[in-house]
């Protein structure tokens, strides 16, 4: 008794000294009803690109065709002093990755910071960034895959953020991308975005409505036990993987179960998965069945087929929007409320 009572009183204190993150039994709670939205761009605005993860060797091409899409869109853009350094695996030293998000994070002049790629090596910065002076000009996050570790600091701290289209998704067939683009450039002036899934027979039907959280699955395993790992209750979690084994994904999926991941989660959709590696031993079912015997203990809808993640068709999501889902085996719809 005298152990709830403290808990209890040590929540309320921390909440009422205005801190977006509390804890219960040692778990982060985001008790923000509606997150922070950054204003949405308009011409004249300006992007900074920046390299919080991989090494971004041979990829000029790609950062100068994003800046000429961006003009061509009325925006401008700055790009990092250390985009193009080299550290091993890594753009760029802890040091100076940091450096640059930071300084993208301090500027009142950036409305939004775009990540040249992903990889890995977002997670060695977080615990260095400090967000005092991004409350007061709250910008957009738009990037994916190792920038999910971003993702969740951004939700846990109040804000939206966009999961969508980096650098490194530039090829030269645009045509081939045009929803990845025309989709990131309608959520990031405001557009109002819905989608149509196709459907699946490995669907599990149902409505529901939350905010929409997530993002690649070995970062959201990754953050567990920290204060960035997101308390997916009440929420709709969107899910993507590339380069994993199925036992992988698997293991992934029951560590979440066990720590109590999807206990009051509202749902499940499944982005791409893909370029899933051959192991010696078959795993013996599709990845969709899969995924339904993790998570058969739930009753939440799950959905397939959502066009987004590591492929060329990108769709972009608003992470911390609110999303009614509706699921069927014939097709789902996703629609961000406005």
């Amino acid at each position: 008794m005298t152990k709830n009572i403290l808990i209890l009183v040590l929540s309320c204190t921390l909440f009422f000294f205005g801190k977006e993150t509390v804890y219960a039994q040692g778990k982060p709670l985001n008790k923000t009803n509606k997150l922070i939205q950054p204003p949405y761009l308009k011409a004249g605005d300006t992007v900074a690109i920046v390299a919080p993860s991989g090494i971004l060797k041979n990829k000029f091409k790609e950062i100068e065709a994003t800046r000429a899409l961006l003009k061509s869109w009325g925006l401008h853009t700055v790009v990092g002093k250390h985009v193009f350094n080299q550290n091993n695996h890594f753009a760029g030293t802890d040091n100076e990755r940091c450096e640059d998000f930071q300084n993208a994070l301090d500027n009142p002049t950036i409305s939004a910071i775009m990540c040249a790629r992903g990889g890995y090596g977002t997670v060695r910065i977080l615990d260095k960034l400090d967000y005092t002076k991004f409350r007061k000009h709250p910008k957009w996050l738009i990037g994916y895959s190792d920038i999910t570790a971003l993702h969740n600091q951004f939700h846990n701290k109040g804000f939206e953020s966009l999961h969508a289209m980096m650098c490194t998704s530039m090829i030269d067939d645009l045509e081939a991308i045009k929803e990845t683009i025309s989709t990131f450039k309608d959520a990031v002036f405001g557009k109002p975005l819905s989608y149509t899934l196709e459907g699946s027979e490995y669907n599990k039907s149902g409505t529901s409505s939350g905010q929409l959280v997530g993002g690649n699955l070995t970062l959201l395993h990754t953050m567990l036990g920290s204060e960035t790992s997101i308390d997916v209750s009440g929420k709709i979690l969107f899910i993507e993987e590339v380069g994993e084994h199925k036992y992988h994904i698997d293991r992934m999926l029951q560590s979440l179960k066990r720590a109590g991941y999807f206990d009051d989660c509202k749902g499940v959709i499944v982005g791409d998965i893909n370029k899933v590696r051959k192991n010696t031993t078959p795993w013996g079912s599709p990845m969709e069945q899969l995924i339904l015997d993790a998570l058969a203990d739930y009753d939440f809808p799950i959905a397939f087929n959502m066009p987004a993640g590591h492929e060329d068709d990108n769709r972009a999501l608003i992470l911390g929007r609110t999303i009614t889902l509706n699921v069927a085996k014939d097709e789902s719809t996703v629609v961000f409320e406005e």
